[in-house]
């Protein structure tokens, strides 16, 4: 009797310290296999939407938005976990990581005595406090304003120079505008859209020491501004920003079943920041709140294969969290991933699935995606419903899991064109900006995509040989950027995420 009772009080104490660490092994095993009409059956648009709610509030409670390395990431880190993080027969856990914050603390741009509105470019130099005033000059167009030699013959010294936003054939769209002026002495460049739509996101992709302070501003106003400079009119101006670029901790968050086979593993993510222009409820609270209720609902059954959900930290900054969790996985632990589903954006706009076969739009994901592309396609059609194929821009955690881990791929997607969503990346994109049938008509596709990879995902999909250390670190080099689509499609296409976690 005293060893029965010896034994039940250290199984109690396990329990204790492991329900601490996020892991919950309490509770009886869920007898009940996973059945894609009764998983759907538990998603519903009540619960999918209560999150959104909490989303929105967490935003509208700190500054307006859910930005990593701000109070509103944290509150919702803090929302996921308390949800997850007790559920029996799973384990919780948060991956720590640093990230590169970059925040504009104030910023103004006049030219001509017109006061303009300015998107202060991510990782932009700051002027001095007291701002720049220099004259504004014209810089060159098209591919010319692409090389340094274009401005031999052009005096910008000391001057603020405007120019077109163009996808340079290096340094990119934007950094590649900034650089060829800066190296000619330009005090600093404002780069006007070449898109109708408000500018509400830019990027120079890193710190340089060879950059000059910069900001993006739109195309009717630069237009205007370029006007007036072509009939000779001289214009003053006067542009100030200051920009804090520093290392951040932030987190990722994650949760596994304790079931399944350990050796296969499906992972389904969503990123949980927003940009710092709004709350970020299409993008990506809809692809936050989809993953956590089939996680909830899918929690009460049995499944063949291990199922583990990630929120991403940090992917308006480049896809950071999805990128360190990707580079930190040991061989070991990357042979046992199947396969990655994302949810970015799946409320408002087109029915769309990730052209996995590469058959729409050209670009092919690993052996597996069109698997993955075909159930999903199926799916709908068997409802009447009309499928857009999403394009694969790797501008979403998807990315790493093909370009580092060579997994197979597969995503849902409304699309970030104005006709889809016109809050994309702004304040408006609120708990107003959402269409609750489409979410949840996404979140019921998700949940008969898991109950098929869960179930049988080792027979559908093909799964990679073992592979060691120094060949996961080859896979890791390898640059498939120029496998997706142009970006000159992707914006013929209305698309206006074109990679990298942001606009550039």
């Amino acid at each position: 009797m005293k060893l029965l009772q010896i034994a039940v009080l250290l199984s109690s104490l396990t329990s204790f310290a492991a329900g601490k660490t996020g892991e919950n092994g309490k509770g009886c095993k869920p007898k009940r296999w996973i059945d894609s009409k009764r998983l759907q059956a538990d998603i519903n648009t009540k619960k999918l939407m209560k999150n959104l709610q909490a989303l929105n509030d967490i935003a509208n409670a700190n500054g307006g938005n859910r930005a990593f390395g701000l109070p509103g990431y944290a509150a919702s880190v803090d929302y996921v976990w308390d949800r997850i993080s007790r559920v029996p027969g799973t384990k919780a856990w948060k991956q720590d990581f640093d990230a590169l914050f970059s925040q504009v603390e104030s910023i103004a741009l006049n030219i001509g005595g017109e006061d303009i509105y300015t998107y202060g470019l991510t990782y932009s130099p700051s002027t001095t406090p007291e701002g720049i005033k220099a004259e504004v000059v014209a810089g060159p167009e098209g591919a010319a304003g692409c090389e340094e030699s274009s401005y031999d013959n052009l005096d910008v010294k000391g001057k603020i120079v405007l120019v077109q936003r163009f996808r340079c054939p290096t340094g990119g769209t934007l950094a590649g505008r900034v650089l060829p002026a800066a190296k000619a002495g330009a005090a600093a460049v404002i780069i006007y859209n070449d898109l109708t739509t408000n500018v509400t996101a830019g990027s120079l992709s890193e710190p340089s020491p060879e950059h000059v302070p910069a900001g993006f501003i739109n195309l009717l106003d630069g237009q205007r501004i370029k006007g007036r400079l072509a009939t000779g009119e001289k214009l003053e101006g006067f542009f100030q920003q200051t920009q804090v670029t520093e290392l951040r901790p932030t987190q990722n968050v994650i949760v596994e079943t304790l079931g399944g086979d350990p050796e296969n593993v499906i992972v389904l993510g969503a990123h949980l920041d927003s940009v710092q222009a709004g709350p970020g409820i299409n993008d990506d609270g809809s692809g936050t709140t989809l993953i956590l209720e089939l996680f909830l609902a899918m929690s009460k059954y049995r499944t063949k294969n291990k199922v583990r959900f990630a929120w991403w930290g940090a992917e308006e900054n480049g896809k950071l969290g999805s990128k360190h969790y990707c580079s930190t996985l040991e061989p070991l632990e990357a042979d046992k991933i199947l396969a990655y589903l994302n949810f970015d954006m799946v409320a408002k706009g087109y029915i769309g699935v990730g052209d996995g076969d590469g058959s729409s739009h050209g670009s092919v994901a690993p052996p597996g995606s069109d698997v993955i592309e075909r159930i999903f396609i199926g799916n709908f059609e068997r409802q009447g419903i009309v499928v857009t194929p999403a394009v694969i821009t790797n501008g979403s955690d998807y990315a790493y899991f093909w370009s580092m881990l060579n997994k197979p791929i597969g995503f849902l997607h409304t699309g970030t064109g104005v006709a889809q969503d016109p809050c994309y990346h702004q304040a408006c994109d609120t708990i107003d900006n959402v269409n609750p049938t489409t979410l949840t008509t996404n979140a019921q596709a998700a949940a008969h995509m898991l109950s098929v990879l869960s179930m049988t995902g080792t027979q559908l999909l093909p799964k990679s040989p073992p592979i060691n250390a120094t060949e996961l670190a080859s896979i890791r080099m390898r640059d498939v950027g120029s496998d997706v689509i142009r970006i000159e499609e992707l914006e013929a296409l209305g698309e206006r995420h074109l990679g990298c976690g942001q606009v550039i």
